[in-house]
C-alpha cells in the first residue's frame, strides 16, 4: 500500500545515525521512582529491532513539570534494556557538550537515550508555534547536525505540537517508525469504512472525548450504530430523562464538571441519529462491595452505578459478534473492582469473538486486553490516549502532518 509518508522501508539506514522520538511515558511509584508498567516500551520493540544496525539516538519525555512522576530517563534506559534485549545507555543531558560527543562517538548497533525532553524549555514553550520556528529551536539545531535522519514512533504524542514531535521533520529527512506505521495502517482502515456494521462501542469517563467521536462517527457516516457504555452510557440516560441518584450524580460533579452541556449534545444526537444511539437497560449497582443487577426504569438509586447490568451486556455482545467492524475505547465500568469487571471483560470476549476488524483503544481498555490476553485475538490495540482520541474526531495530528510534509519535499527534491 502506497502511504503519504515514509517508513523505515523506503531507506537504507544501515550504519546511520538516527534520532528515534518514542512514547516510553509509564507510569511510575513517585515513592521509588520504580516503573510499573512498560507496556508502551514493548510497543517499540519492532522498531529496535528493524534499526539493529544503525546508531540510534532515542528521544521521549517523562510526564510534565509539577506532576510528582515528572523524572530523569535513568531508570528508563535500564527497563528500555531489558525490553529490547540491547545495551541502553544513559546521558544526563539532551544538547549539551557530553551529549553531543557521545552521539559523535557512537558505533552501528549502540543505542543512547537522552534526558527526558521535557526538562528543556523549549519543547513545552514552543508548543504550537509553527513548525519552521520549532525547527530553529536549539534542541533541534544542535540534535540534527549530528544525526542523519528523524524516525518518529510516538503516536500516543503525535497530536502535540512541539520540536521533538514536528521541528526535526522540518530539516531532516523524517519517517515513521514501526510502531507509527501500524497505528496509521490500522486506524486508517477503521475510518475508511470497511466492512459494515461498523460500531463504536464508547465508554470510560473522558465523556466529552466520546460524545465529539459519537458525533463524528454518526455525522461522518463511519459508524452505523453507537454503544454507550461505562459513564457515557449514564450520559446518555439522563439524556433520555432518567435519574441516576445522588452517588452517580456526585460522581459526574467532580470527575466531569458542567455535564450539563454533554447531556444536550447527546440529546441532540439521539434525535438527529434515531435509533443509532444505543444505551444500557440495564446497570449494576454497588451495594457495600456487593453487585446488584437493577433495571435503568428503577432508578433513581442511593446506591452508585459502578458497571453495564447483564441484560445489556447481553445485547451489546450480540450486536458486536454480529459486526463487520469493531472500535471500542474505554472500559464499561470500575473494572479495578473484580465484581464490576463483568461488564469490560464480556465486551472483550465478544470483541475477540468477533469475526470482523476490531480496534480496541484506551489506557485502562488496553490494560484490560492484556490482562485477558486477548491481544492476539484482537486486530489492532492502539497506544494513543489523546492521539486516538484526535484521530478518530478527525483532527490532523502534527506529529503525522510533518512526516506528510517531509515525505512531499523528498519527493520533491527526487523529481527535482
Amino acid at each position: 500500500m502506497d502511504k503519504d509518508f515514509y517508513t523505515l522501508d523506503d531507506f537504507d539506514l544501515g550504519g546511520k545515525t538516527v534520532l528515534l522520538r518514542v512514547d516510553i511515558n509509564c507510569p511510575i511509584n513517585p515513592a521509588t521512582g520504580d516503573i510499573l508498567d512498560d507496556t508502551r516500551m514493548r510497543g517499540h520493540i519492532p522498531t529496535f529491532r528493524d534499526l539493529r544496525g544503525s546508531k540510534v539516538v532515542v528521544l521521549a519525555h517523562q510526564s510534565k513539570p509539577g506532576k510528582s512522576d515528572f523524572t530523569s530517563l535513568h531508570n528508563h534506559a535500564d527497563r528500555l534494556s531489558s525490553v529490547i534485549g540491547r545495551d541502553v545507555h544513559f546521558v544526563e543531558g539532551l544538547f549539551n557538550k557530553v551529549a553531543i560527543e557521545t552521539i559523535k562517538m557512537m558505533s552501528p548497533g549502540d543505542v543512547l537515550l537522552l534526558e527526558n525532553t521535557r526538562f528543556f524549555a523549549e519543547d513545552v514553550a514552543l508548543k504550537d508555534k509553527e513548525p519552521k520556528v520549532q525547527a530553529k529551536s536549539h534542541i533541534v539545531k544542535r540534535l540534527s547536525s549530528v544525526s542523519q535522519y528523524y524516525i518518529n514512533d510516538a503516536f500516543a504524542a503525535a497530536h502535540r505540537s512541539q520540536p521533538t514531535i514536528v521541528g526535526f521533520a522540518e530539516v531532516l529527512p523524517a519517517l515513521a517508525g514501526r510502531l507509527m506505521e501500524k497505528e496509521l495502517v490500522m486506524l486508517g482502515r477503521l475510518l475508511s469504512g470497511g466492512e459494515r456494521p461498523t460500531l463504536a462501542v464508547l465508554g470510560g469517563a473522558k465523556v466529552d472525548d466520546s460524545i465529539h467521536v459519537m458525533g463524528h462517527f454518526l455525522e461522518a457516516g463511519i459508524a452505523d450504530r453507537v454503544l454507550g457504555i461505562g459513564v457515557v452510557g449514564n450520559i446518555l440516560l439522563l439524556a433520555r430523562g432518567i435519574e441516576l441518584g445522588p452517588p452517580s450524580m456526585d460522581f459526574l460533579n467532580k470527575e466531569v464538571g458542567d455535564w450539563s452541556d454533554l447531556v444536550e449534545r447527546a440529546k441532540k444526537l439521539m434525535a438527529d441519529h434515531p435509533g443509532k444511539v444505543l444505551m444500557p437497560t440495564d446497570v449494576a449497582l454497588n451495594d457495600g462491595g456487593e453487585r446488584v443487577n437493577a433495571s435503568v426504569e428503577t432508578l433513581p438509586s442511593q446506591m452508585p452505578i459502578h458497571d453495564i447490568g447483564y441484560d445489556t451486556i447481553a445485547t451489546f455482545s450480540g450486536e458486536i459478534e454480529d459486526a463487520g467492524t469493531v472500535i471500542l475505547n474505554g472500559p464499561a465500568g470500575v473494572f479495578e473492582l473484580d465484581n464490576f469487571s463483568v461488564g469490560t471483560r464480556e465486551i472483550l470476549n465478544a470483541i475477540a469473538r468477533c469475526k470482523g476488524f476490531t480496534v480496541v483503544g484506551g489506557g485502562h481498555t488496553a490494560a484490560a486486553v492484556e490482562q485477558m490476553n486477548l491481544d492476539d485475538k484482537i486486530d489492532h490495540v492502539s497506544t494513543g490516549g489523546g492521539a486516538l482520541i484526535s484521530f478518530l474526531t478527525g483532527k490532523p495530528l502534527p506529529g503525522v502532518e510533518a512526516l506528510k510534509r517531509a515525505k512531499l519535499r523528498g519527493m520533491q527534491g527526487k523529481q527535482g
